[in-house]
């Protein structure tokens, strides 16, 4: 699956929008099995998370996904949200992570030979070909059997692999929706509600 087991991986994973994705698939993600997955496909340098945080908030119903993933072998990358008023006088918050995923891919470039990238945002096509221009393979984990597309498709083209997600339960989707931190110090895509329901992201 487009991969050799000599070069140099690195995951950068979208947060809101893997998790826009997978709801929409009604697929839960096993986050151990998710890394375990890629590390056997070659050398995996790093495998980054991404999401916006409610500072405001005593629990955010993401902190226990947060707190395992910066556990157990995820390199998490936060902000605070931002809350604003709309025109409508409606309640928003905001919280785009595309500047700090850009950042850190521009930035490990030169270190490694295959990305993988979890989102399906049109913004990162330009990305992508910087990152390709460098010698850098990529490879896009998204879907298009969601309705729309979660990918956008200058993404999916500008991609050297694409990997459509609802075909990989077997690889790393949960067997069940019971949280396993509970059980066993694993944890539950579940938790990501709080995540989506403020920073809804989807492929452009």
């Amino acid at each position: 699956m487009y991969f050799h087991p000599n070069e140099k991986l690195a995951l950068f994973i979208d947060g809101s929008n893997l998790f826009a994705t997978a709801k929409a698939l009604n697929f839960d993600i096993d986050y151990k099995r998710l890394r375990n997955f890629f590390a056997e496909k070659g050398i995996l340098l790093r495998a980054n998370y991404y999401t916006a945080l409610l500072e405001d908030q005593e629990y955010s119903p993401l902190r226990p996904l947060v707190d395992w993933l910066d556990y157990n072998g995820y390199t998490l990358v936060t902000k605070p949200t931002k809350e604003f008023t709309d025109a409508k006088g409606e309640r928003k918050i905001k919280g785009n992570m595309d500047m700090e995923l850009a950042i850190d891919m521009m930035g490990m470039a030169e270190h490694v030979d295959h990305m993988v990238l979890f989102s399906g945002d049109g913004d990162f096509r330009r990305l992508v070909e910087a990152v390709q221009r460098r010698g850098v393979r990529v490879t896009v984990v998204s879907s298009t059997k969601t309705n729309p597309p979660m990918i956008a498709d200058e993404l999916r083209r500008q991609a050297d692999n694409f990997i459509e997600i609802s075909t990989m339960h077997a690889d790393f989707g949960r067997c069940s929706t019971t949280p396993d931190f509970l059980k066993d110090n694993d944890v539950d895509s579940t938790f990501h509600d709080g995540h989506h329901e403020h920073e809804p992201t989807q492929g452009k």
